[in-house]
């Protein structure tokens, strides 16, 4: 595969056995796009899937201008983490292949993780197989869900249960469309980047505290108010942190596991509480604050630690509380059907220090149920 022509300083290159490609996170980025796909030698029809809320102000300017570069457009609309379903990629095959989808044709997915995972998986799987473009419109898919392959949709029993590694062709992070992002969505994107500062680089975790207003461990000031388009900076750093785990493990086998920090008790939380409840990053970050605490009882971190990554967590604005009324039982049930777990046991992504973390499969289910209730 043949990467875009860019800048040096603003792409990133994703090498896998699956392919290789670039992660270029930049202001305007996505008017790059007709002249990416030429690059490319993508000629066929394009298939974008974005999501409703940002259908008129995002997808059909984009649609036009594909459309005035001689391109053929789609364009299918969907609804929030509800759309991650078995039954909505169905209607997307339905779609596609009633409008004539050929191995040629490519999909663009435009939106957040939810959009991304769900036209991952559909581009991975029709026609076994077609192109895909990742176009993320939210902090959290920048620098998390939009790169490294992984596309899927949810099961009853669980997030994220149904998928396969599909490798995109391309990922394009225009940080102009974070300027209309609500402020609650931007707040949750914030928990996959301080999760990169805390397994993998102490000195974007130490950035993060400066744009934050962490003045000191017990201490901080309000809400981020900084422009995104200041943000570039910090957020190819965080994408930086991932493009480097999954060059080293595609497929999730060792290194890649450390991008789970936060995930296992993070995802049962959001499943417990119900798709929809709590946001992906509100989740993740409950889950941080559980694990962190988890890997202090168990004598792997400081007090300190804990306290400064909670001080950070809040003052960006995430939660570290479990929501009122889930039940630690329902929590702990669903951490046994992790992804994550093997032979029966649980893998933990578990903090030894800012800039570093372990997999350990031997942290007790007393503990983690005595952290939930404590907590609860």
């Amino acid at each position: 595969m043949t990467a875009t022509t860019t800048t040096p300083e603003h792409a990133l290159a994703v090498t896998t056995p699956s392919g290789t490609y670039s992660v270029i996170v930049e202001s305007g980025a996505l008017a790059r796009l007709p002249e990416a796909l030429d690059t490319l030698g993508l000629h066929g029809v394009l298939w974008l899937i974005c999501d409703q809320a940002i259908e008129h102000r995002y997808a059909h300017p984009l649609a036009a201008r594909l459309a005035a570069s001689g391109y053929r457009v789609h364009v299918f609309a969907v609804t929030g983490e509800t759309s991650k379903d078995l039954a909505v990629a169905m209607e997307l095959y339905t779609w596609m292949i009633a409008g004539g989808i050929e191995r040629r044709d490519t999909v663009l997915a435009l939106g957040g993780g939810v959009v991304g995972d769900l036209a991952g998986f559909v581009a991975a799987t029709v026609l076994r197989g077609v192109a895909f473009i990742q176009l993320p419109t939210t902090l959290l898919a920048m620098v998390d869900s939009a790169i490294g392959g992984k596309t899927g949709v949810n099961h009853p029993l669980g997030k994220n249960l149904i998928g396969a590694f599909h490798q995109p062709r391309l990922v394009l992070s225009d940080t102009d469309l974070l300027a209309s992002l609500p402020a609650r969505e931007l707040c949750s994107g914030w928990a996959e980047v301080i999760k990169h500062g805390v397994i993998r680089d102490i000195g974007l975790f130490e950035e993060l505290e400066q744009y934050a207003g962490v003045r000191n461990q017990e201490s901080a000031e309000p809400h981020v108010h900084a422009q995104p388009m200041s943000l570039a900076p910090i957020i190819r750093r965080a994408v930086k942190v991932k493009v480097d785990i999954v060059n080293i493990d595609e497929r999730e086998t060792g290194e890649r596991m450390l991008l789970n920090y936060g995930h296992t008790l993070g995802h049962a939380v959001e499943a417990a509480a119900g798709y929809g409840v709590l946001l992906h990053g509100e989740a993740i970050a409950i889950g941080m604050d559980l694990e962190a605490q988890l890997a202090e009882r168990l004598g792997m971190i400081k007090r300190s630690f804990l306290m400064r990554q909670r001080s950070l967590l809040q003052a960006i604005g995430l939660p570290i509380e479990l929501p009122q009324g889930l039940q630690p039982e329902a929590v702990l049930a669903l951490t046994l059907r992790d992804k994550k777990v093997k032979a029966g046991k649980i893998r933990w992504v578990l903090p030894t220090s800012l800039g570093s973390a372990v997999v350990r499969d031997d942290v007790p289910e007393a503990l983690v149920r005595t952290i939930l209730i404590d907590r609860h």
